[in-house]
């Protein structure tokens, strides 16, 4: 009779599969080196409780919401003390059966909607404690033009790899566009490809239920047939092994190009070559890889004609922000401002300041300080209409602007203006009362001002693409 196997406690230390002692991080490292010669026992090392540590960690960082089985993910320490050496017992046996997925919907700055995959928490632990293992086997295969969802590598990189080709003379792009791309893919051939890296049985069949398990929507429960949940921990992997195959032929045709999970950027010298590599490798994804290919969004153009994971590449390789993006800041910026949500300013600014300092932290290798100071001008304007308005009486707005320093003859003026407060906003009053000093008391994030510090204290990724203003 098989010996039943244990869950371990998060706070033991570790034996590998084969009972030596070893850290899972070593044991990882181990199944990236040596390839198919551990890939048949890999259960062994998902299962370990250290790796699950890591994965709940890291979904836990992740701050997902409950799935359908409503179990938040800072009670599944507490449930795993109870169940987890049943669900081990379940995962290693291969009778486990992963959870419906809730479907939920988010909206895209073009005004469509996204459609997520919410998986329960347990399978969210699992699939992540499973992609940390499976990680290291497949990252010595992918190309090195993928970026995406990958160790070490991040949207920086692409964007430089890209500014490079483009520098070089390759300013003619093939912007392919996936339609539905984490809905399309197609499980067979996907599992196919599994198999080609792994020999584990059980593990495989695990992959499979995940691919397979059914979505809820509404109440109704629906079986998919194809596609991997966006929002599973798993998927990114996923979709990596899928495109990896894409990635192979470009490679094999010797072309320019840099992929970021889904989106993928050719780079040609002329418009004529662009449109024959278009038709082509379209042929490719739709016949080979049963994908399809968005033919209305998909385009070859200069590459300063499109965007690429928000930036524009110039035809000199320069980057800019593009349009998009900075209207997705500023619909952030109005919602955060919004004159009627009752908060205070310091609320109002704290949270603008969250988003303010994530959004140039990304964008921070753009040629774009005018752009900026227009937006920082705009920001301290919709600021100064927000603290207006919470005056609300003629007297508040008066005494308010004469107790930073207004005339009093002055403040009364702009009380008892007509006009409305977006306009007052701008008065010259106002803009004496809330200067940029008062701002900067307050701690309003300058982007300006953060954006010279980050370009004086932060190497850019090529000094030639990310040059300082």
């Amino acid at each position: 009779m098989e010996q039943k196997r244990e869950a371990i406690p998060y706070s033991e230390g570790l034996k590998d599969v084969y009972g030596e002692q070893a850290g899972i991080g070593h044991q990882i490292n181990q199944v990236g080196q040596q390839g198919r010669a551990l890939a048949t026992n890999l259960m062994g090392l998902i299962c370990t409780g250290e790796n699950f540590k890591r994965a709940h960690k890291q979904v836990k960082a992740n701050k997902g919401c409950a799935g359908v089985d409503q179990m938040p993910v800072g009670d599944f320490a507490g449930w795993y003390i109870k169940e987890g050496e049943a669900l081990i017992e379940r995962l290693h046996s291969g009778s486990y059966l992963p959870q419906a997925v809730k479907r939920a919907k988010i909206r895209k700055p073009n005004g469509g909607e996204r459609l997520l995959g919410i998986p329960t928490v347990t399978d969210r632990i699992i699939q992540q404690a499973i992609s940390q293992v499976l990680s290291p086997l497949y990252e010595r295969q992918f190309s090195e033009h993928s970026y995406g969802f990958r160790e070490g590598r991040n949207a920086h990189q692409a964007l430089r790899r890209a500014s490079e080709y483009v520098a070089d003379g390759y300013e003619i792009v093939v912007d392919l566009d996936l339609k539905d791309f984490f809905d399309e893919v197609n499980h067979d051939r996907l599992m196919n490809r599994l198999r080609q890296s792994i020999r584990d049985i059980t593990l495989l069949r695990l992959i499979r239920k995940y691919l397979q398990s059914g979505i809820l929507i509404d109440g109704v429960m629906s079986q998919r047939t194809a596609g991997t949940p966006q929002g599973s921990p798993l998927s990114p992997l996923l979709s990596n092994i899928v495109l990896d195959e894409m990635d192979k032929e470009l490679e094999k045709r010797g072309h320019k190009f840099v992929r970021y999970a889904d989106d993928c950027n050719i780079f040609v010298r002329t418009r004529r070559a662009g449109e024959r590599v278009e038709q082509s490798i379209s042929n490719f994804i739709q016949d080979k890889l049963k994908l399809k290919v968005n033919a209305e969004k998909s385009k070859v153009c200069y590459v300063n004609e499109t965007k690429f994971l928000g930036y524009t590449i110039q035809r000199i390789g320069t980057l800019t922000i593009a349009e998009k993006s900075l209207d997705k800041l500023k619909d952030k910026v109005r919602e955060t401002t919004r004159r009627n949500r009752g908060r205070s300013l310091e609320q109002v600014l704290a949270e603008l300041n969250s988003i303010l300092r994530g959004w140039l932290q990304y964008f921070r290798y753009a040629n774009c300080y005018r752009v900026l100071r227009d937006i920082d001008s705009w920001i301290r304007r919709k600021l100064r209409c927000y603290r207006l308005k919470q005056c609300r009486r003629v007297k508040t707005v008066q005494a308010f602007l004469k107790s930073l320093g207004v005339d009093s003859w002055q403040s009364w003026i702009l009380a008892l203006s007509g006009k409305g407060w977006w306009r007052k906003a701008n008065c010259p009053q106002v803009n004496q009362a809330m200067n940029n000093l008062w701002f900067s008391k307050q701690g309003l994030y300058c982007l300006t001002l953060n954006y010279d510090l980050l370009n004086n204290y932060l190497k850019p990724p090529c000094t030639k693409v990310c040059p300082v203003v």
